[in-house]
């Protein structure tokens, strides 16, 4: 696959010739906050950004979306949004909560719903220049990333190293007007691989992620979830905003006709009451400490279970920065956990 060094000035007019020919979202200012939104003009871009506020998952498993129709006969149509878009602007520690997903929608019944989308998507992600202020990918090792992208971007200082790694960006990279990189600029997207590896680590885990399955399998009894638990709103941000996490509720909506209607499915998050609500108002994890306990264990046991020891947790920082009472780093938590359980 093909790689470019793009300067800076070329940079815009790349992304203008994106725009002119596809759907593209990418990360915008808002105030002094980031975000993907629709893009229209490369200068609205924002690549050196610290951290979204939301993760680019929304575009994937959107929030809600209609999964098929139905009317009174008992026919139905399965819906799809096979519409091809391009996604500029994400960040190693996204991207692999994006490659996560794959695998977890790809188990079992293969999810088309989601693929549709996965699969009409153009991914361009970028190398973080900006640390945020609760980033801990170094720890996690999501710092860097080596595929599930179509091309990645890495900012040099003078330009822009992009690297297609798919036939799809491929295509996209052709309209580029770039040149071969230098061994000098290589050697500068390197450094910054490195320099991100160590430094994009704002709370430090003391032991191996790869050690936090065994971590918890001994503390489900820990006294830390109800402490925890106390002050905890059962708003259910920290689900919200993590990019790993793809709970969902399906509700069928009936239309004012009462002869036809839509089958959607929503985001739930699992620290939400009623989450686990079922028939009979029976409710499995009523007690708050229960479902706070839950949110960590499914990051460090359940799916690590499902995809091979991958933790789903990607240091992305956003659940601390959306939790008011400030409960909900998971780092800190396994510290504490550590104090008492050996591993």
């Amino acid at each position: 696959m093909s790689i470019k060094k793009i300067n800076k000035d070329g940079f815009n007019s790349f992304v203008d010739g994106i725009i002119e020919n596809n759907r593209v979202f990418g990360v915008q200012a808002k105030g002094d906050k980031f975000d993907f939104a629709p893009l229209g003009s490369a200068t609205d871009l924002t690549l050196d950004y610290d951290v979204t506020l939301g993760p680019p998952k929304k575009y994937f498993p959107p929030p809600t979306e209609t999964l098929l129709t139905f009317d009174e006969t008992g026919t139905f149509e399965s819906q799809h949004d096979c519409e091809p878009f391009v996604l500029i602007g994400v960040h190693p520690y996204d991207m692999v909560a994006i490659n996560q997903m794959d695998q977890i929608f790809a188990q079992d019944n293969n999810d088309t719903h989601y693929f549709a989308r996965r699969d009409n998507a153009v991914i361009i992600a970028c190398d973080v220049v900006t640390p945020s202020k609760n980033v801990f990918a170094s720890v996690m090792g999501t710092a860097t990333v080596k595929d599930g992208f179509d091309i990645l971007l890495t900012d040099i200082g003078d330009g822009y190293i992009a690297e297609a790694a798919t036939e799809k960006g491929e295509a996209i990279l052709e309209i580029a007007n770039g040149k071969e990189p230098a061994d000098s600029d290589i050697k500068k997207r390197q450094q910054v691989w490195e320099n991100n590896e160590k430094q994009l680590n704002k709370h430090s885990l003391n032991c191996s992620p790869q050690q936090l399955p065994k971590l918890l399998e001994n503390a489900y009894d820990h006294n830390v979830w109800e402490e925890k638990a106390k002050t905890c709103f059962s708003c259910g941000s920290c689900n919200q905003v993590c990019p790993t996490c793809y709970c969902f509720n399906v509700c069928d909506d009936i239309n004012w006709d009462m002869q036809s209607g839509k089958r959607d499915r929503v985001w739930d998050g699992c620290l939400l009451d009623g989450f686990t609500k079922v028939a009979g108002d029976h409710e499995f994890r009523c007690n708050r400490a229960d479902r706070f306990r839950h949110r960590i264990f499914r990051k460090a046991k359940y799916v690590p279970d499902k995809i091979d020891g991958q933790i789903a947790c990607v240091g992305c920082g956003r659940c601390v920065n959306a939790c008011l009472p400030d409960i909900a780093n998971p780092i800190n938590i396994y510290n504490t956990l550590l104090e008492d359980i050996s591993v």
